[in-house]
Order: C-alpha cells, then structure tokens, then sequence
C-alpha cells in the first residue's frame, strides 16, 4: 500500500469534505501497518436503467479506493429502492415494483464493470439483510432516531414547515441506509453532498451498536453540459454512459475549458501531476497542455473506458471530420420524399427524422441551426424543388441525404 498521506491526496482529489479526516488517517494508518485493506462503501437505488456521467462520480472515486487496495463494496439498493430516496424531494416519491428494481439493478451492474474491476468489487444488495427483518426488528432500528432528529434534515423541514404531507416510510428510508453500513461494517462510505444527512445516519448507527463509526467521504454533483445545473436527463444536459461513441465524444468536446477540468478531476483517471499540467494549460502557464488537446484527451478517455479504443479513435476522426474540417461524414442515412411539388423544409426535416416536429425545425432554423450542403439557412419557409438532391444539417450531428422525386 502507498503510505498515508499519498493515499490521502488521491482521497481528496475532487472530495467536498471528509468527516472525520483525523478519523480516516488513523484508518488507513492501521491499514498500511496491518496489510488489510479498509471496506469502502457505496450505494446505488437502481432507480433508473441507464447511468450518465454523473452518476460514474462516485464509481470513479471507488475505483481509486480499489487502486490504492481497498476492498470496494458496491450496495445495490434492491431494499430501499423500493421505499424511494426522500433526498431533495417536495413531496413523497413513489416507490418501485419489485421487477422493476431487480431489472435496474441488473443493467447498473453491467455498466459499473466499465469502471471497476469485477474481480476485485464485493455487490451486495441491502434485501439480504433487510428482507429477513422482523417487524420487531424494524420496531428496534426505528427507536434509534428521533423524529426531531429526522426534521432536521432540510427537506422534511421545509415539507413540514410548508404542510406538505411526509410519509412515514420516508423516515425508514435514511435509517435502512445508514443500518446498511452496520450490516456491511464499512470503514468508509461514498455519497453526493444530498447524502450527507443519511451517511452520518449511518455513523451515529455503527457507534449505537459498538462499531467503529465509518468515516465519510462526499463527493460533488457533477454539473451538466451547460456547466450550471446538476447533470440530469430531464434537463438534457447528460452524456449518457450508453451512448453512441460519436456521441460521448462530441459532447465532451462540446463543453467549456473550465468544466473540462472539472470532469478531469472527477472522472479521469490521469494522475495528480498530469491534472496539474492540464490546468496550468487552461490558466495559460508555460509547460501546461493546450486545452484542445486536453478535450480531446479527455474524450477519447471516456469512449474507450465505456467502449474500446478502436472506438474512441473512430469516434475522434468522426469528429475531426465532422467539425475540424467542417466536412459531412460519409454515413448518413438517406431519404427520398415523394412529391410532384416542391417540399415544406420542415416537413422535410420531419420526414428525414431530423427533428421530432415541424416546430421543432422552425426553432432550429430560427437558431441558425440548420444547414443546406453546408451553408446555413434562415428562411423558416423554404421550399426544395422536385429533383433537388441535397444534405441537410440540424444541429452539430444530426445529418441526412435527402432527394425530392417525383
């Protein structure tokens, strides 16, 4: 194991806070000195099918526990999924079946393995202890907190001061996760800033029943594409982990110098030295690396972490082809509309399955969003004559080959 304190700076890279830093060293002290690794906690409800790159923060910080020899526990919360996290809602969230939970959880644990070793990562699911719980026992964990502590919590105190209803159930929810860390007996636990209240849940839980309380480590919300709002599909401002290749690296390439960096230090995996050089670049310092090159660096980092490395070179020449050099790419799908008359632009570009609406292709055009064989368009009314063969551009990738026949 590294000593102490080069432990200590990879721990910190990206963190918001560290509770108890004093408590962590003596840890990973005990750890060096015994060769046994420390138990490293995180947990996922599988509310959703598909991650983004927000969701990989905390993989990613696991993944460097599981590089410095930790033993990484990787919590599916098949049990408190069906509850509903209560964090940063206004109002009580509808639990999941138990078909879709286990669905879910199956297709996080395909996707995690792009970032961990699967030979070296313990899943667990928090039914398997919480399942065989009696109603006495449930009766037992809920007397370990008080409702007073409960409405301390930001969102259940703004809920109750505005009389918006709180649902029983929503209480169990913080105490199942913080019993969780009791039943896995983690040293450390991973969690969002939005988590803070339930880990320390999970402190004040592991001293009730003479553990040693774990320490805790809270990682940031990654902001979106937009470099404002937390990363979100319903904002559209995601790289979804899934994505086409083409995709992840044109959306990266997308983003400012300043969020690069940001996603540099939360998801890449170069080291502290090279994040250095990469933002004395940014900053304009002599021996920094240009913040071109670093993009595109980092793109090709996160396709062939999710794909290969064929794809990721693939992917940048898409790119270079596509933006660089301003050419169109080669595959394109092609259209043909039939008509004795010339065609509505926006009907073309509804029918090329370019947008999902006319009004859609009015925005675009509107935007200066819409290309003709590569020069932009801004009459909203345009017509293409019977014959015309052309390719039309929405956006920055979306392309067709369209012909008008009769």
């Amino acid at each position: 194991m590294k000593s102490v304190q080069e432990q200590m700076a990879v721990i910190r890279r990206g963190a918001v806070e560290i509770l108890v830093e004093s408590e962590l060293e003596k840890k990973l002290q005990r750890a060096v000195e015994t060769a046994t690794p420390l138990r490293i906690k995180a947990g996922f409800d599988p509310t959703a099918p598909d991650l983004h790159l927000g969701h990989t923060v905390l993989i990613q910080k696991l993944k460097q526990f599981q590089d410095l020899g930790h033993h990484v526990m990787f919590l599916i919360g098949d049990f408190t999924g069906m509850i509903g996290d209560p964090t940063g809602k206004n109002e009580t969230r509808k639990p999941l079946t138990r078909e879709q939970v286990l669905e879910n959880a199956q297709s996080y644990k395909e996707q995690v393995f792009k970032i961990l070793d699967p030979d070296k990562t313990e899943v667990v699911f928090n039914s398997a202890w919480m399942g065989e719980m009696s109603a006495a026992d449930m009766i037992a964990l809920a007397s370990s907190y008080t409702v007073a502590r409960m409405l301390e919590r930001d969102d259940f105190h703004k809920r109750f001061s505005s009389q918006q209803p709180i649902a029983i159930h929503e209480f169990i929810y913080p105490l199942v996760q913080g019993y969780d860390s009791v039943a896995m007996r983690a040293d450390v636990e991973l969690g969002g800033t939005d988590q803070k209240f339930n880990l320390l849940i999970g402190r004040e839980l592991q001293k009730q029943r003479g553990q040693q309380p774990q320490a805790i480590v809270t990682m940031p919300l990654l902001e979106g594409l937009d470099g404002v709002n937390k990363m979100s599909k319903s904002l559209n401002n995601y790289i979804g982990i899934t994505e086409a290749p083409k995709e992840i690296y044109g959306k990266v390439m997308s983003i400012s110098d300043e969020l690069m960096l940001r996603y540099y230090e939360l998801l890449s995996d170069v080291d502290l030295e090279q994040l250095r050089r990469i933002q004395d670049g940014v900053a304009g310092k002599d021996g920094g690396v240009h913040p071109m090159e670093s993009k595109k660096a980092l793109a090709r980092e996160l396709v062939q972490r999710f794909y290969d490395a064929a794809a990721a070179t693939q992917a940048q020449r898409d790119f270079e082809q596509q933006f660089k050099r301003k050419e169109i790419p080669d595959n394109i799908p092609a259209v043909t509309i039939s008509s004795s008359e010339p065609v509505w632009i926006c009907r073309v570009m509804t029918e090329a399955g370019l947008v999902a609406s006319n009004g859609e292709a009015r925005r675009l055009i509107k935007q200066g969003a819409v290309k003709i064989d590569g020069d932009k368009i801004a009459d909203a009314g345009l017509e293409l004559p019977v014959g015309a063969k052309v390719v039309v551009q929405a956006g920055k990738r979306r392309f067709a080959r369209v012909e008008i026949a009769k």
